[in-house]
């Protein structure tokens, strides 16, 4: 069996989908690896590192595709819309591609590579339970989201995050509110600390404040009943027009006395929502900054522009989209493991076994057999539900260990 990693892309993307480290997991298992010359080059991963690790590099995309029975990618079409459609005359019935490609920004992209009739996983639609969490692709990145976040906080704030007591005086500790404690959050709010701010959070699901909490942050409570905020997958869910106006109101008044707000609210497969208004940013002082997560749905901030740098008042907005790619080294082995996982809990007896009983494997197949497999994306398509096996019975991965 041939699994292949190709170069990426996207533009100014640097990850790649394996790294050496990972390849003796594979090749135990019985898959041969075959590499595009160049694919690991801007993550610092050299054809030679490779090769020692016992991949065979080939010279050119198209021989990658058509040798190999899985392609490994982190970017598919819809997370790559126009690099992406080159590689569509490269597919072919029955090749199976794993990594993102934005099913739920970007439904119609899927339906282009069911077209092709290949076999396409969408790493973003990996089910939240206990046993696929070391295949969570999404929560790997935006662990790394939300500690460059403050990293770009920290460069564009003129003053320093921590207290300080010199012999020309007393710095005072900057002030850092994060809005959203999901994975990149609450690794904001950990950063945050490490550098020696002052840190409150606030997110709309009370369940979170002991985890806030417990990374010693203050838990922001409003005068707002939302009831339960969250949904089965653990995010937020949206509010009506009443909440959201009485949200806006009552952040302002927090966000108008920080130094830094780094905002990460987002609900999948919709705009981001809009929690800190013009209004509020204009209150804040100058030389204040803003870096908002969630700028590639529009953004928490009414101001963001996506992957731009704006001024407004003396406060500074950041935008950022693909703030993984910045740390491409470290992003490239958290996601290379989530993939390799993900591909191992397929692999039985050297062969690929695409168990549509097991929820992983069937949660996260966006289109087979010239058809997209999930309900969600089909209704966001406008088709009809397909019948698909019946789950298998869960199994707690942690109970095994």
């Amino acid at each position: 069996m041939n699994v292949a990693v190709v170069r990426e892309t996207f533009p100014g993307e640097r990850r790649v989908a394996l790294v050496p480290t990972v390849l003796p997991m594979l090749t135990k298992a019985g898959w041969k690896v075959l590499v595009e010359s160049g694919a690991g080059e801007s993550a610092g991963f050299a054809d030679a590192d490779y090769e020692a690790a016992g991949a065979t590099i080939i010279a050119d995309r198209r021989s990658a595709f058509d040798q190999a029975e899985v392609v490994l990618q982190v970017r598919c079409l819809g997370a790559n819309p126009d690099a992406g459609r080159d590689d569509l005359s490269l597919l072919r019935p029955g090749l199976v591609i794993i990594g993102m490609c934005d099913p739920l920004g970007n439904p119609q992209a899927v339906r282009e590579l069911a077209d092709q009739k290949a076999t396409i996983f969408a790493m973003e639609m990996i089910p939240r339970i206990t046993r696929a969490q070391s295949m969570d692709v999404l929560s790997s990145m935006a662990t790394i989201a939300g500690y460059k976040a403050v990293l770009q906080a920290a460069d564009h704030l003129p003053k320093l995050f921590p207290m300080l007591m010199t012999a020309a005086g007393t710095l005072v500790a900057a002030k850092v509110l994060v809005i959203g404690a999901g994975v990149a959050g609450l690794q904001a709010i950990a950063s945050s600390r490490r550098l020696g701010a002052v840190v409150q959070a606030y997110d709309v699901r009370p369940v979170v404040k002991e985890q806030i909490e417990s990374l010693g942050a203050r838990f922001v409570e409003l005068k707002l009943d939302t009831g339960d905020a969250e949904d089965k997958g653990g995010y937020a869910k949206q509010l009506t027009d009443e909440q959201v106006k009485m949200q806006q109101q009552q952040l302002a008044d927090i966000v108008a006395d920080c130094d830094v707000c780094i905002t990460t609210a987002a609900i999948p497969g919709r705009p981001s929502p809009l929690l800190v208004t013009a209004d509020a940013v204009r209150r804040m002082r100058r030389g204040s900054v803003v870096v908002d997560l969630a700028a590639e749905r529009g953004g928490n901030c009414e101001l963001t522009v996506a992957d731009e740098i704006v001024v407004e008042g003396g406060v500074t907005l950041l935008g950022p989209t693909n703030l993984p790619s910045e740390v491409p080294q470290h992003a490239s082995q958290m996601y290379a493991k989530n993939l390799v996982t993900f591909l191992l809990h397929m692999t039985k007896d050297e062969k690929l076994d695409i168990d549509l009983k097991d929820e992983i494997i069937r949660d996260t197949l966006a289109a087979k057999d010239g058809q997209v497999q999930n309900d969600r994306l089909r209704d966001m398509l406008g088709l009809e539900p397909l019948v698909l096996p019946e789950t298998s019975p869960p199994i707690d991965h942690l109970a095994n260990e």
